[in-house]
Order: structure tokens, then sequence, then C-alpha cells
């Protein structure tokens, strides 16, 4: 699960930027993992935790890690570049016969990796992860305004299902989030 960058500058040769790496995470990158989503909180709006109310500890997220790894429809990626943490990917599958080929995503990309190909490849590799763990549908939540976000699922693949309005509070004002998703081949059984 590799992947490296080369960003072109402007008149001149590409400009090399450290090679972003995917891989799932263990145990050993909760403490950096927090730290990460921690960061997220700070510095965007488009988590749903605002800062401050994170509240488990390393421990608790490598028990969330470790619970993740003993499922077979779930999966927490990580994008290192330059030995740090830059972005996260979470699939949790459903625990019920109905529901366990659908997966709910989570991703989180720090503002410094973003448009590096960090978001795109933590996609790239749970596209290739899902089929093998039987996961037919890729579904998640974003926030309407944030086109970035919403420009690159659709890259992805992943189509506007719906519309939640006014539900969530945002700054003072409310604001839409959409359901997302991607349908992957069909399963056989």
């Amino acid at each position: 699960m590799n992947g490296d960058l080369g960003v072109p500058s402007r008149g001149g040769p590409p400009v090399m930027t450290p090679a972003i790496r995917f891989r799932a995470a263990r145990a050993g990158d909760a403490a950096d993992l927090l730290e990460l989503k921690k960061a997220l909180d700070q510095e965007t709006h488009f988590m749903l935790l605002e800062p401050g109310e994170r509240t488990e500890g390393p421990g608790d997220v490598a028990a969330d890690l470790d619970q993740a790894a003993r499922q077979d429809n779930s999966v927490v990626l990580v994008a290192e570049s330059a030995g740090r943490l830059v972005g996260y990917a979470e699939a949790r599958g459903g625990r019920f016969r109905r529901n366990q080929a659908t997966a709910h995503l989570v991703i989180g990309v720090l503002a410094g990796a973003q448009g590096k190909g960090a978001g795109t490849g933590l996609l790239r590799e749970l596209k290739r992860w899902a089929p093998a763990q039987q996961i037919h549908r890729l579904e998640l939540t974003v926030m309407a305004h944030n086109q970035r976000a919403i420009d690159l699922y659709r890259r992805m693949g992943f189509t506007i299902e719906g519309l939640r309005r006014e539900c969530l509070a945002l700054d003072g004002r409310l604001v839409d989030e959409l359901y997302m998703a991607l349908l992957l081949p069909a399963l056989t059984h």
C-alpha cells in the first residue's frame, strides 16, 4: 500500500515531496493517531468533533484499533509521510448479517497533506480492501459545503444519495450534510 508523489512546479521540473505510504494502523500507532485526530479537530471545521471534545486516551485508541483488527469488515488505515501520520480512514462494517456488507467511512487528512494524494490514496486502499472482506457498499457523510471533499469522493466513484438538512451546528449556524456511497461489485455467495 504505497504511493509516491511528484508535484510539478510552474515552469520547472517536478518538485518531489516526501512519499506518502498507506498501511493498516497498528496498536503501536495509537498515540500518534490520537494526536492526528486532535490536530484535525483543531485545524478543520469539517470533522465532527470540536477542539477539546475528544476524551479518549491512547489506551482507548489502541483498544479501538484492536477491535477493528479483529473484525473482518472493519479497518483503520493511515497515511504516513516522512515518518509522521498525515491522514487516516476508518471503515466500520455492520455487525449483523443484514448490514455486514456495508461499511461506514470516516476520513481525515491534515491541511499540509491535502492535494498531495493522501485522501485519494486512503480511498483507493479502502476500495482494494473492501471486496476481499465481502464489503459491497462504502458510505459516508460530508458537510454539504465541503466542496473539496465532495469533489474527491465523486472522483473516487461515490454518489450523493441524500441530504440531512440543518443537522449540524457549526459556528452558530446550522449546516446540511450529504449522504454519499460507493457500490462495489456484487457479492457472490
